[in-house]
C-alpha cells in the first residue's frame, strides 16, 4: 500500500492531485471519481450501476478515514464512499483505460455524462 505523499483538491478546475513521489503526479477529474465511487450506491454489491450525468461534478471536501483511505464528498450530495489508498492508486494508474470503458457503457446504454441530457430524456 502506498500512501501518496501530497493529497491536493482543486475546486476551480474539480481535481484531485495525488503525488506519490517527485515526478509521479495523478489528476483525477472529479467526474471520473465519482462514477467509479467504491460505494454500493455505485457499485451495487457486485452488479455496478451505471453512473451518468455526472459532467460538472466537483468535489466540496476530503476528509481522511482512518489511515487507509480518503472520504470524497461531492457537490451532488455523494459521499458514501471510502476511497482506499490502493483504489485511489489503481484509478490513477489504470485512469484511461477506466474512462474509455466507461464512455463506452455511457454509449451502449444511451446515457449522457451531460446531467440536462439525462433530465430531458427522462422527461420525454
Amino acid at each position: 500500500m502506498r500512501i501518496p505523499s501530497a493529497i491536493k483538491l482543486h475546486k476551480t478546475s474539480k481535481t484531485l492531485e495525488l503525488e506519490y513521489a517527485p515526478g509521479e503526479c495523478y489528476i483525477l477529474p472529479a467526474e471520473f471519481l465519482r462514477v467509479h465511487s467504491p460505494s454500493a450506491e455505485v457499485q451495487g454489491h457486485g452488479r455496478p450501476i451505471l453512473q451518468y450525468g455526472k459532467l460538472g461534478v466537483g468535489l466540496s471536501k476530503i476528509e481522511p478515514a482512518g489511515q487507509y483511505a480518503l472520504k470524497l464528498c461531492f457537490d451532488d450530495g455523494h459521499d458514501s464512499g471510502l476511497f482506499t489508498w490502493d483504489y485511489l492508486e489503481q484509478l490513477a494508474q489504470r485512469q484511461d483505460q477506466l474512462w474509455a470503458d466507461y464512455l463506452a457503457e455511457l454509449a451502449k446504454a444511451g446515457k449522457s455524462r451531460d446531467p440536462s441530457e439525462s433530465v430531458v430524456k427522462l422527461m420525454l
